[in-house]
């Protein structure tokens, strides 16, 4: 197989988990809206399928390309050496396709329009804060399970940590730039406004280096 080849494989693991990653967060956010008024419930609903789909993609797509779903798992892995730069940028781009491929999809599904840009503000320091520690967790769980030499792993610890990460911060942990820039694309309870975006995709960035420069040293070998 060329390097070209393996490559594409890669870029479409990326690009079709990204994509039902946002489909699930997003449709299952619908779901839960429509089938109960109770917003505990709706968070919980909406949490379980999140990890859910979440231990499948990893499951099936990780001896692909590592299942990253994630810019900022992407960003981390560079850091600590595990793709190039080249790499790197042409994950980025298809989990960002991807994701607002997702987005519309579940936006179809539910008989929504498939760009509706939503007006869910999410705005405040606190939710940036919670970004932060939210994604530098999510980095940390995974590189500890890779780095320990237990990839396989590394699909439960995620699908567990972000179910529980959906409580524990105050902005039910996106934790991913590829995820909030798609979650613009919907008006649901899952939506965040695009201009609270940025703000968010900041301080994932800044949480997911923080995690790797801490993975690093605190693995300083992969096993």
């Amino acid at each position: 197989m060329t390097d070209r080849s393996a490559l594409a494989r890669r870029l479409t693991a990326e690009f079709v988990g990204t994509a039902f990653l946002l489909a699930g967060v997003v449709g299952s956010g619908i779901m839960a809206e429509r089938l109960s008024t109770d917003i505990g419930l709706q968070l919980f609903q909406n949490a379980f399928a999140t990890a859910g789909i979440l231990v499948a993609l990893i499951l099936a797509l990780q001896p692909v390309s590592g299942a990253h779903f994630n810019p900022a798992v992407t960003v981390a892995d560079r850091l600590l050496g595990g793709v190039d730069t080249r790499t790197g940028l042409a994950y980025v781009t298809v989990q960002v396709l991807g994701g607002a491929l997702g987005v519309m999809l579940a936006n179809l599904m539910f008989e929504v329009d498939a760009v509706n840009w939503s007006t869910k503000e999410r705005v405040g320091a606190h939710l940036v804060l919670a970004e932060a520690i939210a994604t530098f967790g999510l980095v940390m769980v995974i590189y500890g399970v890779v780095r320990a030499g237990k990839p396989t792993l590394a699909a439960y610890t995620v699908g567990g940590y972000i179910a529980a990460a959906y409580y524990f911060t105050s902005s039910t942990s996106f934790a991913n730039p590829a995820v909030t820039l798609a979650r613009t694309l919907s008006d649901t309870f899952a939506g965040i406004k695009p201009s609270a975006a940025p703000a968010f995709i900041a301080a994932q960035i800044v949480g997911a280096t923080a995690a790797a420069l801490t993975m690093r040293f605190l693995y300083p070998t992969s096993q």
